[in-house]
C-alpha cells in the first residue's frame, strides 16, 4: 500500500476541531537540504558494539570559541584531565594562530607531558608560512598529526574565495605537499607522524567533489600498511537530519579508494541539536572515529559532546574506553578551564538530570530501587553488581560517582513515592503503602502552603514532629515511661505500663493475645478505644544494638491513623507506635 510523503499530509487537526495556523515567519528563504541516493543504505540495522576511536578538540576548536580563551594554566589543566580521562588523540592547538597556542604545545613536549600513547594534532590552514610553523611547533614530540583543511562547498567557493573546484582542490593538493617536506625537514625519526585532512563544511560539499578531493589527497600522500591518513568529514554546520549525514558518510565510505588505510572521522557540530545522533548514525555508517569537546563545548551551538556519546555507550552495554567514572571532577575541571557553566539539564552531568520531582515518577524509580535490591539478593551478589534496571534512570548514577542524594526530590508535583524514598534512603525507613499515602499528604500540604522545594532534612524534621515526639518536647495524651510484659503458659500475655496521661502519672494494666494486644487492653481503662488495622515492622540495622522499626495502623476512636516507633525492642517499638497513634489521633 502506497503512502502519502510525510510533508505533503494535510495539517492535523487538534481534538478540539482546531488546525494549526501559518506562523507568518520567513520560511520560504530557506531552501531545503537534499536527500542522497542510496536505496541499499545499510547503516539503520547497523549497532554500534565498539567505541569509536576519540579525538578531543577542547584545547583548540572548543578553546578558540571562548569569550576569555584558556589561559596556560587552564590549558595545561584541560590536557592533564584529558589525558587522565584516557583520550589517545588530542587537538592541543593552531600553532600559527599566535605565541600562546605555539608556546603550549613547546612546553607540554619540553616538559614530558605527553604520554608515549598519546597522540597530539595541531591544525593549520594550507598557507606555507603556516604550515611551516605549524611543524616546528611539533619539534621532539613523541607521536604527532597535523591537521590541514580548507573550505570546499560551493557556498565557500563563491563568496569566501572566488575560486573553481580545480582551484579550491589544488589548495588541498599543495598542502598536503607542503606539510610532507617540512615534516620530512623539521621533524626527526623520533616523531610518529601522521596527517590528518578536512574538506571543510563537508556537508554542504557536493558528494562526489569531496571524494575527488580527498582522492587527490590520498595520491599526495600516499596510504599504505602503516601508513594511514585521517580523512575527516565534518557538519561544518549542522543544517541536514542526522540520517542524510549517515548517508554521506556511508557513500564516502564506499567509495574511496584504499578504504583499509582511511580513518574516517566524523566532526559534528551541533546547529540544529543533533550532533550527538550525527556521530552516532555516522559510526554506524562506517565511520571509524569521532571528534568533539566535552560537554559540547564549541563555536555557536557547540562540537559533539564526547561525554554524551560515550555514555550513551556505556548504557548500552559498550566499553566507551575513556574513564567518566568521576563525572563531577570532570566537570569542575572544565568549568575552571573553559570559565563556564554547565545547565542542569545537560545529559548525565547536570544537578537535575538523575532527579525526579514527578509523583508517578518517584513512585517507579522506588519501586525500582526495591526490585534491584530483591534481584541482587536473590542472585546472591552485591546490588552494585546486578544487572542495571531503574525506570527513569537510564544508568547508576554511583556509576559516574553520583550518590542518590539527589534522585528524588519533593515539591508540590511530588507524591508518596519520592517521600518514601527519602525516608527509605536517608533513615532505612520502609513505611508500608498506606502510611506512604498518608505521610505524602502532610508534606503535600506543607509545599502548597510554602511552594518550592522540600528537602530531605524538612522531610524527617516533619516525620519526626508527626510521628516521633522526642521526651523533651511531648504532645498528645500519653507519654510513655516504661512497662513491663510477662507471658503465661496458655500464651496470655500480660502488660503493665507506666505513663503520663493528661498530665498526671497513670500505671495501666492489660491482658491479651500478645504484648500489643495486651497495650491496647490496658488503652481502654483510660477510655481510648483502639482497634488495630494493621501492621508492619523491620530492623533499621545490624548487630546487637540494632534498631527496629514498627509502623501500626489503628482505629483510635473511630479515626484511622498510623503510628511509629523505634527502639531497640520490638515490643517497645510497636507499643510506641500504638502511643504515636493514639497521640496522633487527639491532635
Amino acid at each position: 500500500m502506497s503512502q502519502q510523503p510525510f510533508n505533503e499530509r494535510p495539517t492535523p487537526i487538534t481534538a478540539a476541531g482546531v488546525r494549526q495556523q501559518p506562523s507568518g515567519m520567513p520560511f520560504q528563504r530557506y531552501v531545503p537540504f537534499g536527500t542522497i541516493d542510496l536505496p541499499d543504505r545499510t547503516w539503520p540495522s547497523k549497532v554500534i558494539s565498539k567505541a569509536p576511536r576519540w579525538l578531543s578538540t577542547d584545547l583548540r576548536d572548543g578553546n578558540q570559541a571562548l569569550i576569555d580563551p584558556m589561559s596556560p594554566a587552564r590549558k595545561r589543566a584541560m590536557f592533564d584531565l584529558l589525558v587522565k580521562l584516557g583520550y589517545k588523540e588530542i587537538e592541543v592547538g593552531f600553532p600559527s594562530s599566535g605565541a600562546t597556542d605555539f608556546d603550549f604545545v613547546r612546553s607540554i613536549i619540553e616538559e614530558g607531558a605527553i604520554p608515549e600513547d598519546v597522540t597530539i594534532s595541531v591544525l593549520t590552514q594550507a598557507r606555507e608560512e603556516l604550515i611551516e610553523r605549524t611543524v616546528e611547533s611539533l619539534r621532539g614530540a613523541p607521536r604527532a598529526t597535523v591537521h590541514l583543511y580548507n573550505a570546499t562547498a560551493p557556498l565557500f567557493r563563491r563568496v569566501v574565495f572566488h575560486a573553481s573546484k580545480d582551484e579550491i582542490k589544488q589548495i588541498a593538493v599543495d598542502g598536503t605537499r607542503l606539510v610532507m617536506e617540512y615534516a620530512e625537514k623539521i621533524l626527526g625519526e623520533d616523531t610518529v607522524f601522521g596527517y590528518q585532512y578536512s574538506p571543510e563544511v563537508f556537508i554542504d560539499t557536493e558528494l562526489d567533489y569531496a571524494l575527488e578531493v580527498c582522492e587527490a589527497v590520498m595520491d599526495v600522500w600516499q596510504p599504505s600498511e602503516g601508513r594511514e591518513i585521517i580523512l575527516n568529514l565534518p557538519t561544518t554546520v549542522e543544517r541536514s537530519t542526522p540520517n542524510v549525514y549517515a548517508d554521506k558518510i556511508e557513500w564516502m565510505s564506499r567509495n574511496l579508494s584504499r578504504r583499509e588505510f582511511v580513518a574516517l572521522s566524523t566532526h559534528p557540530h551541533n546547529d540544529r541539536g543533533t550532533g550527538v545522533a550525527s556521530a552516532e548514525l555516522a559510526v554506524m555508517a562506517g565511520a571509524d572515529r569521532v571528534e568533539g569537546c566535552l560537554f559540547g563545548q564549541g563555536e555557536r551551538t557547540g562540537n559533539l559532546d564526547l561525554v554524551n556519546v560515550a555514555l550513551n555507550l556505556f548504557s548500552q552495554g559498550v566499553d566507551p574506553e575513556v574513564d567518566l567514572s568521576n563525572i563531577d571532577e570532570i566537570r569542575r575541571t572544565w568549568e575552571y578551564c573553559n570559565q563556564m557553566s554547565i545547565p542542569e539539564r545537560h545529559p548525565y552531568v547536570g544537578d537535575l538530570v538523575y532527579t525526579s520531582f514527578s509523583g508517578s515518577h518517584q513512585d517507579a524509580i522506588k519501586k525500582g530501587f526495591d526490585a534491584l535490591e530483591a534481584d541482587a539478593k536473590a542472585a546472591g551478589i552485591p546490588v552494585g553488581e546486578q544487572t542495571w534496571g531503574v525506570p527513569y534512570l537510564p544508568i547508576d548514577p554511583k556509576d559516574v560517582g553520583r550518590s542518590y542524594e539527589a534522585v528524588i526530590r519533593v515539591n508540590s508535583q511530588s507524591g508518596k513515592g519520592g517521600v518514601s524514598y527519602v525516608l527509605k534512603n536517608d533513615h532505612n525507613l520502609d513505611l508500608p503503602r498506606r502510611m506512604q499515602i498518608e505521610f505524602s499528604r502532610t508534606i503535600q500540604a506543607k509545599t502548597d502552603a510554602e511552594g518550592g522545594e522540600v528537602t530531605p532534612q524538612q522531610i524527617w524534621s516533619v516525620f519526626e514532629d508527626e510521628y516521633l515526639p522526642t521526651p523533651d518536647a511531648p504532645w498528645g495524651r500519653v507519654q510513655l515511661r516504661s512497662h513491663q510484659a510477662s507471658s503465661t503458659a496458655d500464651g496470655t500475655d500480660t502488660i503493665m505500663v507506666d505513663a503520663v496521661v493528661d498530665g498526671s502519672d497513670v500505671t495501666l494494666r492489660g491482658t491479651g493475645n500478645g504484648p500489643a494486644d495486651a497495650f491496647v487492653a490496658a488503652l481502654a481503662q483510660i477510655g481510648v478505644d483502639v482497634r488495630v488495622l494493621d501492621y508492619a515492622e523491620h530492623t533499621l540495622s545490624q548487630g546487637s544494638g540494632a534498631q527496629a522499626a514498627a509502623y501500626w495502623e489503628c482505629a483510635v476512636d473511630g479515626k484511622v491513623v498510623w503510628g511509629v516507633g523505634i527502639d531497640t525492642s520490638i515490643v517497645r517499638a510497636s507499643i510506641k507506635a500504638i502511643v504515636s497513634a493514639v497521640n496522633r489521633a487527639q491532635r
